[in-house]
């Protein structure tokens, strides 16, 4: 039956001379003897059991529960549940680690279109960005009214056109102006602005938000801690100054 060194049991499994001398302390590796000399000397299933302890530890289980995991009268069952559960832990991590990636790319992308930057403009984007979800759920709301709406809207027109029959048009412009007010009230009470100039996250008035120029993200507002008028960022929240 073969016999190995502590360097040659160490070499065979890529690890170093100190980890089978460590594992050997917690007493995970036992030698299965010694030479005359006093150096450690392992058998075949020592080499097996170091495998397996090298195995378990590139799977990120942790020492104390590899050296439990190998005195169980059935280490196979044993084995399964602890994979499983690192399995588990990494998947997580990996969505983590995901998550921020798709942070890190959006502040850049978020970046180029900052013309002055400054430490608050990451900020602002960051800020901007942990609403993200919020804000397209809310766009997905209004996708949802508008479209009913606006099919509604054309029905009434075509017919008009085709058979002179006003009257449903006119219904609808009656119709659809308070429920203009109702839905763009509501989406003014879900939305904050971001001032470009402090960095205060402000609510601006309805009528000035109901007519502003805006775009997509942006909206061309006065901002209502320091008086600043320009395009503010859009995004979901409440009132915030910039002192907290």
């Amino acid at each position: 039956m073969s016999k190995y060194t502590t360097g040659e049991i160490a070499k065979l499994c890529g690890v170093s001379v100190r980890t089978v001398q460590y594992y050997d302390t917690r007493g995970i590796l036992t030698p299965s003897e010694l030479s005359e000399g006093g150096r450690r000397l392992y058998s075949e299933n020592d080499f097996k059991r170091m495998k397996i302890i090298c195995f378990l530890r590139n799977a990120g289980i942790p020492i104390n529960s590899i050296k439990e995991l190998l005195s169980e009268d059935d280490p196979g069952s044993v084995v399964s549940a602890l994979l499983e559960q690192q399995e588990r832990l990494l998947r997580e991590e990996i969505s983590e680690r995901q998550a921020k990636l798709h942070m890190l790319d959006g502040i850049k992308r978020e970046l180029k279109s900052v013309e002055n930057f400054s430490i608050e403009s990451i900020s602002d984007i960051a800020y901007a960005l942990e609403n993200k979800k919020k804000m397209r759920q809310l766009h997905t709301i209004l996708l949802i009214i508008g479209i009913p709406v606006g099919v509604i809207q054309w029905t009434t027109i075509i017919l008009w056109i085709a058979t002179g029959i006003w009257q449903p048009f006119l219904l609808f412009v009656l119709a659809a102006v308070p429920c203009t007010v109702w839905v763009s009230n509501y989406y003014f009470k879900r939305v904050a602005y971001i001032c470009p100039q402090c960095h205060a996250v402000f609510k601006p008035r309805f009528k000035e938000a109901f007519f502003a120029k805006h775009t997509p993200t942006l909206r061309k507002l006065t901002c209502t801690c320091c008086g600043h008028k320009g395009f503010c960022v859009e995004t979901y929240g409440k009132e915030k100054n910039k002192n907290g």
